[in-house]
């Protein structure tokens, strides 16, 4: 497998995944403490590579290309079928909201226009890239990832000899869950396992080492990007943490983290528009356009209608989509693997053990996480 392949596949999954969730992590663990928050990242980090294996050994024993609700019919059956479709929607649309609430911030600090505006103007570039298709969306997130990159490299530097040791010792057990629906939202990647399938289709012995790789990245960026953050501002952290960076790279290189802020949140966009417009194109045969149109304008008028009504901020909408979408999603990807494993159409080219175990484990932390959400917001 060529290098530039492989680069694009990891692209693709890292730039899924490092999105709104990356700005929202160093509030949430500003919120519950460092070493809580850390614990967070580290676990679910791991859970999520190990689905993400998962998930991709499904893609390789199943013939053609498919999006998440097919292999779940396949797999788990019609109710299986229906959970992941209500997972991906609920995901990716809460998703996307939060890409139009916080692109426009982005970009409104750096244009110094209208944060609404800017939102329309966000959403506008980049429905059309999602209606461009699957080509348009790689060069982008392989442009974008390197800069994204230099710049948390860029934060973590400038914010080390900054760093205020009691920012960074806080454990709190009953806080446990506080970051929890936000981090988890961030690393969820799901969506981007049948496109990167897709990307590396002759070359399918490619497809473990780059969910390894662009599991992992985001791990490592989002302990960087919290520990600078709080580990300089503390429980002072901002809401979208990228936007209150003035403290570590001064007020004439403070429009870095909106330019950071903008490109995550692009990258992330795009590969959740397209998952979402494929899921309507290839699963439910939809026409081409009507499932831009459902993948793209829906979550857009629900936008406009957060936005205006002020129903709710951008943190709340990424620990409510997180949960809800990481529970469905974890708990049928465990099922759905171990049915592939009996039922599948094709021999992978890889295959992961499942310990039964840690299975049972991964279950009942979904279902904790669920509950968590279902008794905080009585």
């Amino acid at each position: 497998m060529s290098k530039k392949r492989l680069f694009s596949a990891v692209a693709t999954l890292v730039g899924c995944m490092i999105g709104a969730g990356i700005l929202g992590i160093p509030y949430v663990v500003a919120k519950a403490g460092f070493v809580t928050g850390l614990v967070n990242i580290v676990v679910l980090g791991g859970v999520f590579l190990l689905l993400h294996l998962y998930l991709g050994e499904i893609a390789l024993r199943t013939k053609g290309n498919h999006q998440l609700t097919a292999y779940a019919a396949k797999y788990t059956g019609k109710t299986g079928k229906y959970f992941m479709f209500i997972s991906m929607v609920v995901g990716i649309y809460g998703a996307l909201i939060a890409y139009m609430m916080g692109g426009g911030e982005a970009l409104a600090s750096l244009t110094g226009l209208d944060s609404l505006l800017c939102s329309v103007i966000f959403f506008g570039v980049l429905s059309w890239l999602v209606y461009s298709g699957l080509e348009a969306i790689e060069k982008s997130e392989s442009f974008a990832m390197p800069i994204v990159f230099f710049i948390v490299i860029l934060i973590f530097f400038l914010a080390i000899f900054r760093l205020n040791p009691a920012n960074l010792s806080e454990f709190s057990f009953p806080k446990l869950f506080v970051p929890y629906g936000v981090v988890l939202f961030a690393f969820i990647g799901t969506s981007a396992i049948p496109e990167i399938k897709e990307e590396l289709d002759k070359n399918k012995k490619g497809l473990k080492k780059a969910i390894i790789i662009g599991s992992l990245i985001p791990l490592v960026v989002y302990f960087l990007f919290a520990l600078s953050i709080v580990g300089v501002l503390g429980k002072g952290t901002n809401e979208i943490g990228a936007l209150g960076l003035a403290a570590i790279l001064g007020k004439k290189m403070a429009f870095v983290g909106a330019l950071f802020a903008l490109l995550t949140m692009t990258t992330s966009f795009l590969a959740l528009g397209l998952a979402l417009k494929e899921l309507f194109w290839y699963d439910y045969g939809l026409k081409k356009n009507t499932s831009w149109l459902l993948a793209c304008f829906i979550p857009f008028l629900l936008f406009l209608l957060i936005k205006l009504g002020k129903l709710a901020n951008f943190v709340a909408i990424l620990d409510i989509a997180g949960v809800i979408t990481g529970a469905i999603v974890g708990i049928l990807v465990v099922a759905m693997v171990m049915n592939a494993k009996k039922h599948g159409e094709r021999k992978p080219e890889y295959s992961i053990h499942i310990n039964k175990f840690i299975a049972i484990i991964i279950i009942v932390m979904f279902i904790l996480g669920a509950i968590n959400l279902l008794v905080g917001g009585l």
